[in-house]
């Protein structure tokens, strides 16, 4: 990808072929944090969020110009069992081809998917993250506490859309 490659952002259900690649990503970045979370069972979360007409759970795919997989994020209910007592809806898996890093598409991703929540009339979002509080701080997102997910220590941010 040279550095003027540019993107575009479609809902999960327009990029149904590219939601198995999307899932083995997923799996690999993520599977630490999730007992018994299968490629298949990530890829079935993609499936319901591209067929749901409801606001949550969504999921937005980038794609560059040539149509080449570069990323997604989503929006879901429930991002980990060991984080039930923050209330939901939850922004998860922000993901970024690393060839794709570094030119601003997960601030897109991160500012869209925000965008979808306050056109959807949410109240409130939720992330958590083991490593990269500050990067979503830098995003207007709000440390609220730290919690454990799968052994884990992380960081659960919140922001109002």
């Amino acid at each position: 990808m040279s550095a003027g490659a540019r993107w575009r952002l479609v809902l999960a259900g327009e990029a149904l072929d590219r939601l198995p690649t999307l899932a083995r990503w997923h799996h690999a970045e993520w599977a630490g944090l999730y007992a018994d979370w299968s490629e298949e069972r990530a890829l079935a979360e993609l499936l319901e969020a591209a067929r749901a007409e409801a606001p949550v759970p969504t999921t937005l795919v980038a794609l560059a110009d040539d149509g080449a997989l570069l990323g997604s994020v989503s929006l879901v209910a429930e991002d980990s069992p060991d984080l039930r007592a923050f209330e939901g809806p939850w922004l998860a898996s922000l993901f970024v081809r690393p060839d794709a890093r570094g030119r601003g598409l997960g601030e897109a991703l991160v500012h869209a998917l925000v965008d979808h929540a306050a056109r959807a009339g949410l109240a409130h979002l939720r992330l958590f993250t083991p490593q990269h509080r500050a990067f979503y701080e830098r995003l207007g997102w709000v440390y609220e506490a730290t919690a454990r997910s799968a052994g884990q220590s992380v960081d659960v941010l919140a922001r109002v859309p």
